[in-house]
Parts: structure tokens; sequence; C-alpha cells
């Protein structure tokens, strides 16, 4: 493991968190075709927090490498990674194929080894899927320690990280040495927008294109989604003028 640290970013390319997600006729997922995509916002946090840690640690933090799992067109979410200042990327291509979350942490787990990663940031699920299970996973794959939700990160000189995350009634410290895994939460950051310029000179880094079997991982799913279903519209209220009437309605709805 490096004495200096080497920053792993995974980020997602997902459908844009402002538009509302359609089903699609099949009924067996999202609507994809016609649609604006974009990183995942947790990813984009944790994109953003990589750089902050190297602003604030140059002589610590050797470099920042990108990866994505997706079709071609997640070259766009690396871009943009690239753009903010990852050195390097990765696109392991899978197609369309929906990858779940132990597949992905198997092929973070190969792509950890190949560039000698000590730092994992990644946000704390996909907007998508709502899994919040990667991180973990891939802390049990790595025998790493991990810190989710962080809200907070501090990287010291002696190369130990302390993390901050809410929890009920408060907020827990967690301090680690590497190697570690940390997965963001909302408020760790806020994302600052990516100018044209940077997104041209990004295209001048590296992206390197994989295949799954490259890294010998296995993607075939092991779930099966037999149906998706839109949740049963919100029946009206009903008011009432005092609370013997609330009595009764609630008797009436076997509610008491």
């Amino acid at each position: 493991m490096s004495s200096k640290i080497k920053i792993l970013v995974p980020v997602k390319r997902v459908i844009d968190a402002a538009l509302k997600p359609r089903i699609n006729k099949t009924q067996t997922g999202v609507e994809s075709k016609g649609v604006k995509f974009s990183i995942n916002p947790f990813d984009d946090i944790a994109v953003e927090e990589a750089i902050k840690i190297r602003k604030a640690n140059k002589k610590l933090v050797d470099s920042i490498h990108a990866v994505s799992i997706g079709p071609t067109k997640a070259q766009d979410v690396l871009r943009i990674a690239l753009a903010k200042g990852a050195d390097t990327s990765s696109l392991v291509n899978v197609g369309d194929a929906n990858v779940e979350p132990l597949a992905v942490s198997k092929i973070l787990q190969k792509l950890q080894a190949k560039h000698d990663s000590n730092l994992i940031i990644m946000g704390k699920q996909a907007i998508d899927d709502d899994s919040n299970q990667t991180g973990q996973l891939l802390a049990g794959l790595l025998g790493w320690s991990q810190a989710t939700n962080a809200s907070k990160v501090t990287v010291n000189e002696d190369l130990t990280v302390e993390v901050e995350r809410e929890i009920d009634g408060g907020v827990e410290t967690i301090k680690s040495k590497l190697p570690l895994i940390i997965t963001t939460d909302l408020r760790l950051n806020e994302p600052k927008f990516v100018t044209l310029p940077k997104m041209m000179k990004a295209k001048k880094k590296p992206l390197e294109v994989l295949k799954a079997d490259d890294l010998g991982v296995n993607i075939e799913n092991r779930l099966e989604v037999l149906k998706i279903e839109e949740p049963p519209a919100r029946k009206a209220g009903v008011k009432v003028e005092n609370v013997d009437q609330l009595v009764e309605k609630l008797k009436e709805l076997k509610a008491i």
C-alpha cells in the first residue's frame, strides 16, 4: 500500500435528479429512452470531496482516479469528474446491463488492486436503485474500514482520517487509518459547476475502457425483477367538525 494517498472515486450515470422517473411499458424497470442522464448526485459530492482533500493536503495526495460502470455514454460523467480535477479515469463498459451492487463491488475491488488505491470515496447510494449497499459490500470484500454517510471529512498529516456522520440525536466522529472507504451524504459539500473550458481540457485526460470480462468478474444478475408498479393514488381526506365526528369516522374505518 502506498505511503501517499491514492483516491478512487466511482461515479454512476443516472437519470437526471430533476426528472420524475416513469415505469417502462413492460413494467420491469424505469423508462430510460428519451430522458436526460447526468452524474449521480451523491457521486458528484464524492468527486468534489476528493478534490477538496487534495487541495487541503497537496503533499499527501498522489492521485485521483475516477471509474464508472455502465454503457459507452457513461464517459460523459467521467469527463465531468476529470473536468473537476480527477487525473485519470476508467470506464467498465457493460452495455445496458443493470449491474447489481455485489458485482459492482467486485469490479471496484479489481480496480482498487490495479491502481493501488488506499482511499475510496463514493456516493452512499445511487438515486436510480437506492440500494445503499456497494460501499459496505466493497469494504467487506477488501477487509477495509468504512465510514458511511459522511457529513465532514478531515485528513490528518499522519494519514489518519476523521469522518463525522449524522446520527439520531447528534453527530458521530470516526477516526481510522488508511485504507478506508467513505460514503458521502448530501451535507458533505456542494459540488461546483463545471465550466466549458474545463470540460474541453478534460477530453485530453486519460480515459481507459475495459470490460467486466477483462477483470474476471461475472455481472450476471442474481435477482429477477418480476414487476414494478406505481404506488396507489392517495385518497382525498375528509374534514370533520368536532372530536365526536372524528371518533365516529375512525370507527367506520376500523382505525380504533
